[in-house]
């Protein structure tokens, strides 16, 4: 009878103080949407989401290390399959949360369309900013991208690799570079002056992000509660309105 009483008088506790707390490792990309997603979430639940930011590369081998991370979103499929073949990760929980948008970009240049290309062509620079193709999935869908516009030459010794595309973007925002191919989600976040050009998703292979629940936060209330938000109709929208493409 004691056991019931106790849990009787759970139910009566304010929900805010029987909220769980979950942390995200996010791929650097997705960063500025999380922050959105992280208020609805919330506000909504009454739970409380931490994050870690970082490239896909970077995230994945913490976790392998042991990183207490509760939620994987990657920027690419690869890896969190690998967690989960490896038992790092919940078997049957990992799906594709949102489609990445490459755009080229510069702080200088105003053009909105293909010129941008053009001016690229017949424009001295210094400095070209990818992400690391090492470890970002957003750094090869770039380099792939430099190959199918034939602007490869033009660019090789130019290159400048940001640890993961949140920083290949600060070096064009902050003038270290005068071009960069970077996430679309972040040009518009940043709202920087300039121009940029969305790059045909045909120029690059698919840059499919999958998000996982990791292990340790099988029986993790919020993390569960959180990944089935990211699904939402209403998280869906905000992902589709900082520029991505959904599954």
């Amino acid at each position: 009878m004691r056991r019931v009483a106790l849990c009787a008088c759970a139910w009566l506790v304010p929900s805010h103080l029987l909220a769980d707390s979950v942390l995200v490792a996010v791929a650097s990309n997705f960063a500025p949407a999380l922050a959105t997603l992280t208020i609805e979430f919330e506000r909504a639940s009454g739970h409380k989401l931490r994050t870690a930011a970082g490239s896909t590369g970077k995230l994945y081998a913490q976790i392998v290390q042991g990183a207490p991370f509760d939620v994987f979103l990657a920027a690419d499929q690869t890896r969190p399959r690998l967690l989960e073949a490896s038992g790092h990760a919940v078997n049957g929980s990992r799906f594709t949360y949102a489609n990445g948008r490459l755009a080229l970009c510069s702080r200088d240049v105003r053009a909105s369309d293909e010129s941008l290309v053009e001016v690229l062509r017949l424009t001295e620079f210094r400095h070209f900013a990818i992400a690391n193709p090492n470890t970002a999935p957003y750094g090869v869908a770039a380099l792939q991208a430099l190959q199918a516009l034939e602007l490869d030459d033009v660019v090789e010794r130019k290159l400048v690799r940001g640890e993961n595309v949140g920083q290949a973007l600060a070096f064009v925002v902050s003038g270290s570079a005068e071009y960069g191919l970077v996430a679309l989600s972040g040009v518009q976040v940043a709202a920087m002056a300039g121009g940029f050009w969305e790059v045909p998703a045909a120029l690059h292979e698919p840059i499919s992000q999958d998000a996982v629940l990791l292990a340790r936060a099988r029986n993790n209330p919020a993390a569960n509660e959180f990944l089935a938000y990211l699904q939402s109709t209403g998280a869906q929208q905000t992902i589709v309105e900082i520029g991505y493409n959904l599954p």
